[in-house]
């Protein structure tokens, strides 16, 4: 009898030790970032990932180069969502990935023109979103756009 409660006791330890095991594994933080991105040197990173959880910072469509926005609108879009790309790649996701964004433009006369490239960008469903009329954003940008994505 004192075997057979052992036996439970042991098997009971192993399934806690299993369990915490997962969580730790869930739970782990790693960061994500673009070689010579836009936030380098910056006190961000470009995404986190936690499980299979990527949280992805707000992005500008700008050239990092110069980090001056294009005077092509469509372009600007297309820089952002070509490293909103980049990011999802290093976490080895593609845009069908994206389950939430947000975006941020200081002028809704623009909610056209974004759409019209945004859209091209997806294979599958479209993530959920929100397009929000906000003040100025950085370096004159005229979209901004932070994301969730989930394997």
């Amino acid at each position: 009898m004192k075997r057979i409660h052992l036996v439970y006791l042991l098997a009971l330890l192993c399934l806690i030790i299993l369990a915490s095991f997962a969580q730790a594994q869930e739970t782990k933080r790693t960061n994500i970032n673009l070689p010579r991105g836009q936030t380098a040197g910056l006190p961000f990173n470009d995404a986190v990932l936690v499980g299979n959880t990527l949280y992805i910072s707000g992005r500008l469509g700008i050239e990092t180069k110069t980090m001056k926005v294009p005077a092509d609108t469509k372009e600007e879009v297309k820089l952002l969502l070509d490293g909103f790309k980049a990011v999802l790649e290093q976490a080895d996701m593609t845009m069908d990935n994206l389950v939430y964004v947000t975006v941020y433009c200081p002028d809704l006369k623009l909610y056209a023109a974004f759409n019209e490239v945004y859209r091209s960008y997806f294979k599958k469903d479209l993530p959920a979103r929100a397009f929000i009329g906000s003040g100025p954003l950085l370096f004159g940008a005229h979209f901004e756009m932070q994301g969730i994505a989930a394997k």
